[in-house]
């Protein structure tokens, strides 16, 4: 996972002024279970900071993408691009029905970076395994729905 420091050290050696606005959306990034989309950050940012625009969100999410230091994810069923600071190799389980990501630790996924790594000299910033299905909660409320009819 990764944290604060390693965010905003990032930005300041891609050459980008670390401003409080950047430092929350960090903090947010590397605390929050959620893996957010950038409407989520700006809502939740914007009440602490009046000059925050939706512009300083996504460049800022570009640029910590383009650093290899946050994942994108894609949209989760909602049409949303969601972003994951979880740098480390895992599988992101995400609900087709309310949206919800979580995150999974696999051992395989390490040692598919490894065998990635040696049989293509990659030098990998990430990865992005994502499942698609639905989540325990949603299938409860499916079968619920199915009795009723």
């Amino acid at each position: 996972m990764s944290d604060i420091t390693t965010l905003t050290t990032a930005l300041r050696e891609a050459g980008m002024r670390v401003t409080p606005q950047r430092v929350a959306i960090c903090e947010l990034l590397t605390t929050s279970q959620e893996h957010p989309t950038a409407a989520m950050i700006f809502d939740e940012l914007k009440p602490r900071f009046d000059s925050l625009s939706l512009a300083t969100v996504y460049n800022t999410l570009d640029a910590l993408v383009g650093l290899g230091v946050v994942n994108v994810l894609g949209h989760a069923g909602d049409d949303k691009v969601h972003y994951d600071a979880d740098t480390e190799p895992h599988v992101n389980l995400a609900c087709i029905s309310c949206s919800r990501i979580i995150d999974i630790p696999s051992e395989h996924v390490t040692h598919l970076d490894s065998e990635i790594t040696a049989a293509s000299g990659y030098k990998l910033l990430g990865a992005r395994v994502l499942y698609y299905g639905l989540c325990p909660d949603c299938q409860k409320k499916q079968e619920k729905a199915k009795k009723k009819q």
